[in-house]
């Protein structure tokens, strides 16, 4: 188990993830969310390949990553299938198939706890 783990942690590297979920962590980070995770949930779940978890100081924030996030992947064809929760902004979710973007107000992500709630993916921290 411990070496499958190893291995899992080699695939996954800011040099080969996929070029959308790429964009889509520099759009954050220039509208400064603050402790990006990436998860890789390529060998434990059916639904996506990676969660991308971040928190905001305001619900303005929040939405303001949001909706760069949204319209630099536009430019690129690439259109979530939903997104949820720009309205209150406590947890904004972007679905885009392959990764889904979680962005909380940084209450919502200790009481949600996202990072503890998928203990065994490899991740990386930006």
């Amino acid at each position: 188990m411990r070496e499958m783990r190893k291995e899992i942690l080699k695939k996954l590297n800011k040099k080969n993830l996929p070029s959308d979920l790429k964009v889509s962590l520099e759009v954050s980070q220039s509208k400064k969310g603050e402790d990006i995770v990436i998860l890789d949930l390529r060998d434990i779940s059916s639904f996506t390949d990676f969660f991308v978890i971040m928190h905001g100081n305001s619900k303005r924030q929040n939405v303001a990553i949001c909706e760069h996030v949204e319209q630099e992947l536009k430019r690129t064809e690439v259109r979530p299938s939903s997104i949820e929760g720009r309205e209150n902004a406590e947890w904004i979710l972007m679905d885009y198939g392959n990764f889904i973007i979680h962005i909380f107000s940084k209450e919502a992500r200790e009481y949600y706890s996202l990072e503890k709630l998928w203990g065994d993916a490899p991740r990386l921290y930006y």
